[in-house]
C-alpha cells in the first residue's frame, strides 16, 4: 500500500506525463477541422492496430473479466472473449462499404440520418451518446476503486486528475494527437499485462492449486457446457458485440485508415490479440474461487495478486491504469467531439468550423461534470451499461442492414426498433431485482426486429433507396 500524498504525487505526475506527449504532438501537428475529427486516410495498419488494441483496453478488463467468471465460469469468460473479438470482424465488411457510401463521412449517425431520416437518426444519436456517457463513467469509477485499492486516494481526486489530464491533450489535438498517444500507453499496458500474468502465477503457486480447489468447491465454473456459464457467455457475446458497433471511436478509426486492405489486417489483428488477454485476465476470477480468498469478485484480480507483489509493481500500476483509462477515455472524447461537432454543423450550417469546434469543446467540459460527480461516488453502473446494451441490440439489424438493402425503407426500420425494444424490455429486469430472463430480453431485442424487418419487406416496396446521394449530403465540414 502506499500513503496518500505518495499516491497522488505519482498519479500526477503519470498523467502529465500522458497529457504533455499528447500536447506537444498536437502543437507539430495542427489540423484542419476534418482531420481533427476523423484523420482521413492517414493511418497505416500498426497505428490503427495499436490504437483499436488501446481503445479496447480499458479499466473494466481488471475488472468485467475476473467477475464473470466467479459466477459465470469458463462459459462466461469465453463468451466475453468472443464478445470482443466479433466485432472487429463484423466492423471489416461495415467499415469497407461506410467509407464506400460516404468517402467524406464522419460519423455512423450521418449514415442513419441520411438514409432513415429523423425518427430513427434521433434514437440513434441518443443511444451512442448513452453509452460515450456510461463508458466514460464506467472507465472513471474502474480507475479510482484501483487506486483507491493500493492507496487510500479519495475516490473524486483520481477521477478530477484523469479526467482534466485526459480532456487537456485530446480537445486540443483531436483524434490524430488520440492516435498519437494510444500508441505510447499501449508501449505501457502490453509489458505490464505479461507482468501481471507473471505475477499471477507465483501468487497461484501455478494452476494446480486454483484447478484443485475448484474442482472440489465449484465443479461447474470449469465445465464450458455448464448451462449457467453458456447463458452467461450467450449475454455477454450478444451485449458486447452488438453494442460495440455503435462505439463512435471505431468509426472514427475506420475513416481514419489509409485504405480497406488496413482496416482488415489491422481489425483481423486486434480482434484475435483481445480474445486471449481478456482470457487470461477472466482466470483470475476462477484462481480467486478456487483458492477460497476473502473479498468480492469484482476485485478478484487484486486479491490474487496485491499480497505477493514488489513495492515497485504497486507503484507501476498506476502509470498502467492510467494508459488503460486514458487510452480508453480519449477515445470516448474524441468520438462525443467528432458527434457534436457534426450534428451542431447540421443544426447550424452558417457557423463556420472553428466556431463548432469551440462550442463543442465547452459542451464537453460541461458534459464531465456530471460523469465525475458519478464516477466519485463509486456507484455500480452495470444496469445502465446493461440497458445501452439492449438499446443497442434493438438498433444494430434496422441500421446495419440498410447498409445494403436499398428496398429496406424508414418505416421499417422504425417499426422493427421499437417491436425490439418493446419485447426486449418485456423482460428486461427493473432496478435492483433479478434478472433470470436476461438472455432472453436480449435474444428478443436483437431478433424480432430482424422478424418485422424481413415480414415487411415482404410488402409492396416503395421506390429503392438510391446510395448515391449519401455521398454528396455528407461532406467534409470545412469545405
Amino acid at each position: 500500500m502506499l500513503d496518500t500524498t505518495s499516491a497522488l504525487l505519482w498519479l500526477s505526475v503519470f498523467a502529465a506525463l500522458f497529457a504533455l506527449s499528447g500536447l506537444i504532438y498536437a502543437r507539430r501537428h495542427q489540423d484542419k477541422l476534418d482531420d481533427f475529427l476523423v484523420a482521413r486516410n492517414s493511418q497505416n495498419s500498426n497505428a490503427t492496430l495499436l490504437t483499436l488494441l488501446a481503445t479496447t483496453m480499458g479499466t473494466w478488463i481488471l475488472f468485467g473479466p475476473a467477475e464473470s467468471a466467479t459466477w459465470g465460469g469458463i462459459g462466461a469468460v469465453i463468451g466475453y472473449a468472443l464478445g470482443v473479438l466479433a466485432p472487429r470482424l463484423i466492423m471489416i465488411p461495415l467499415g469497407a462499404r461506410i467509407r464506400e457510401l460516404m468517402p467524406e463521412g464522419h460519423t455512423l449517425t450521418e449514415f442513419v440520418y441520411s438514409r432513415y431520416g429523423r425518427g430513427v437518426y434521433a434514437f440513434v444519436l441518443a443511444i451512442m451518446l448513452f453509452y460515450l456517457f456510461i463508458g466514460l463513467t464506467a472507465g472513471l469509477t474502474g480507475i479510482a476503486k484501483m487506486v483507491a485499492l493500493i492507496a487510500p486516494v479519495p475516490l473524486w481526486a483520481t477521477a478530477c486528475i484523469v479526467m482534466l489530464s485526459t480532456l487537456l491533450y485530446t480537445l486540443y489535438g483531436g483524434l490524430r494527437v488520440t492516435i498519437f498517444t494510444d500508441r505510447i500507453q499501449m508501449l505501457v499496458i502490453l509489458p505490464f499485462l505479461a507482468l501481471i500474468i507473471g505475477f499471477g502465477w507465483m501468487a497461484t503457486g501455478g494452476i494446480a492449486p486454483a484447478l484443485a480447489g475448484l474442482q472440489e468447491k465449484a465443479p461447474h465454473l470449469l465445465d464450458p457446457f455448464d448451462i449457467n456459464g453458456l447463458k452467461t457467455g450467450l449475454t455477454f457475446f450478444i451485449a458486447v458485440v452488438l453494442t460495440g458497433l455503435f462505439y463512435q471511436g471505431t468509426w472514427q478509426r475506420v475513416f481514419a485508415a489509409r485504405d480497406d486492405k488496413v482496416i482488415r489486417n489491422a481489425f483481423i489483428l486486434s480482434g484475435v490479440l483481445s480474445f486471449p488477454i481478456i482470457l487470461v485476465l477472466g482466470l483470475f476470477g476462477l484462481a480467486f474461487v478456487g483458492l477460497e480468498l476473502p473479498g468480492e469478485g469484482s476485485v478478484a484480480l487484486f486479491t490474487v495478486l496485491m499480497d505477493s507483489v514488489p513495492y515497485w509493481f504497486v507503484i507501476g500500476l498506476l502509470p498502467f491504469g492510467l494508459a488503460l483509462i486514458m487510452s480508453s477515455a480519449d477515445s470516448s472524447v474524441s468520438g462525443l467531439n467528432s458527434i457534436l461537432v457534426v450534428d451542431l454543423h447540421r443544426l447550424l450550417p452558417h457557423v463556420d468550423g472553428q466556431r463548432l469546434l469551440k462550442m463543442s469543446r465547452w459542451l464537453i467540459v460541461l458534459m464531465s461534470v456530471p460523469v465525475l460527480l458519478v464516477a466519485s461516488q463509486g456507484f455500480s453502473i452495470l444496469y445502465l451499461f446493461l440497458l445501452a446494451d439492449l438499446l443497442c441490440c434493438a438498433a444494430a439489424f434496422p441500421v446495419f442492414f440498410g447498409f445494403y438493402n436499398a428496398r429496406y425503407q424508414s418505416y421499417n426500420a422504425v417499426l422493427s426498433i421499437l417491436g425490439g425494444l418493446i419485447c426486449g424490455l418485456f423482460l428486461f429486469p427493473l432496478p435492483g431485482e433479478p434478472a433470470p430472463y436476461l438472455l432472453e430480453s436480449f435474444l428478443l431485442a436483437s431478433l424480432v426486429p430482424v422478424g418485422i424487418s424481413l415480414l415487411l419487406l415482404m410488402l409492396p416496396s416503395r421506390n429503392p433507396f438510391d446510395f448515391s446521394v449519401l455521398a454528396v449530403s455528407v461532406r467534409q465540414i470545412d469545405r
